[in-house]
């Protein structure tokens, strides 16, 4: 399916002047099997609970967090960010246990699990914008270079964002032979870069394809979607699934809170690991980001309660796209880790490790770069009756400053407000 269509009106032709990182409007088939998703009405794609896409509360209430000096300060780390130095020489090793995860930064994932390799939402570009000059800039370089990272067999996008598809990316990986399972509608903005419509897999909520010995699933989100001036929401959004012979892991993308996580994980789960957002989260667009308290409680739902699989949180670290400090997410996460007693994962950026191992990356790597909250690097509140996550020692604190900001808007060029808070 290619989407085209031979329609040059006058809209058609001014669609083809717009900038190429904007991608392209589904058309012809593939907008007719938008038009006829159970997923679409009124004109646009829906949520599968209500939720607010944009800014609430007073815009200049989110100003002022935004201007606030002690808060801007917050918003980046004080130092430089740890990467990890022998990335390519450990992925060269195969898993010892079957199951393997990279964090390559933000939401970017390289699972290597049953024999196939795996790559979530690969953002390699120094901005999440569609300008190269502008927009918000990677706080840490890429672990390993795209080129030298090996034969990738599918590519998984979680939705259309300029932090989660980002055109360079795409535009080195279309040259090679990897498969791209993506959300519907998604498809366009990737013919329109040079993917053959032969390698596309463009999923609706609940479908699958079969690549290798994986299964692949694309399972609702709470977010929207959009990336030229006018959001059209013409594109889904979606959680992913990838079950292979002997292991199962989540994908979250971006998404607020809501009670399908139960429904996900009776059908799908239980994982042994899901990779959760728990950064870029605010008060002002609560619907459609996670804190990481919300992340942990839609790991247990995933999970049906259980305590089995390891959490690896993701969407933050990387770009600074929300008002919170930044080692918000990463406090939050060990904090609500230890009150629900759940294995966690904190590797630096490229430090791969194996779910099913007994040991994990537990360090609270980013307080040597991160600027130490006013009230000092707190110990976790332990639920009663729940020890610490495995491996844990009594320097794993928590309680960075809540409320602080983490990007700047009119930064770099303008383009430096949260996505939730522009038209990306």
């Amino acid at each position: 399916m290619t989407g085209t269509g031979s329609d040059r009106s006058p809209r058609a032709r001014l669609r083809a002047l717009r900038p190429e990182s904007f991608g392209a409007d589904p058309t012809g088939e593939r907008l007719a099997r938008i038009r006829r998703s159970p997923n679409f009405a009124d004109g646009i794609f829906q949520n599968p609970e209500p939720a607010r896409r944009g800014p609430s509360g007073s815009g200049v209430e989110l100003a002022k967090i935004y201007f606030d000096k002690d808060g801007r300060s917050r918003r980046a780390p004080a130092g430089s960010i740890p990467v990890h130095p022998t990335t390519l020489a450990d992925l060269a090793r195969p898993p010892a246990t079957g199951l393997r995860l990279t964090w390559m930064g933000h939401s970017g994932v390289l699972a290597e699990i049953d024999g196939h390799r795996v790559l979530f939402d690969p953002v390699w570009g120094e901005r999440c914008s569609p300008f190269p000059f502008a927009g918000p800039k990677r706080l840490h370089p890429v672990p390993v270079p795209l080129a030298a990272l090996g034969p990738v067999d599918v590519v998984v996008i979680s939705h259309d964002h300029y932090d989660h598809l980002d055109l360079p990316t795409i535009k080195a990986l279309a040259t090679t032979d990897t498969l791209f399972a993506v959300p519907l509608g998604v498809g366009a903005h990737l013919e329109r870069w040079g993917v053959p419509a032969s390698r596309l897999r463009e999923l609706d909520w609940n479908e699958s394809t079969e690549v290798g010995e994986l299964r692949l699933t694309a399972t609702p989100a709470r977010h929207f979607c959009g990336r030229g001036l006018r959001n059209r929401q013409m594109t889904l959004w979606a959680s992913w699934v990838v079950t292979g012979p002997a292991h199962r892991i989540f994908h979250s993308g971006d998404t607020g809170y809501f009670s399908g996580f139960k429904d996900i994980g009776a059908t799908h789960g239980p994982f042994d690991a899901t990779m959760i957002q728990i950064g870029a989260y605010s008060e002002f667009w609560s619907d459609i980001h996670m804190t990481p308290a919300e992340g942990m409680r839609a790991h247990l739902d995933l999970q049906g309660g259980g305590s089995a699989g390891v959490m690896l949180p993701i969407h933050w670290g990387t770009f600074n796209l929300a008002p919170h400090p930044w080692a918000e997410p990463g406090e939050g996460t060990v904090e609500a880790a230890a009150g629900a007693s759940q294995r966690v994962a904190l590797p630096v950026p490229g430090q791969p490790f194996e779910p099913g191992a007994e040991r994990l990356p537990e360090t609270p790597w980013w307080r040597p770069v991160a600027r130490i909250p006013a009230s000092g690097w707190r110990e976790p509140v332990l639920t009663e009756g729940h020890l610490p996550p495995t491996g844990a020692t009594g320097d794993l604190n928590t309680g960075a400053d809540a409320g602080h900001a983490s990007d700047e808007p009119g930064k770099d060029g303008g383009l430096g407000a949260p996505e939730a808070a522009r038209t990306p």
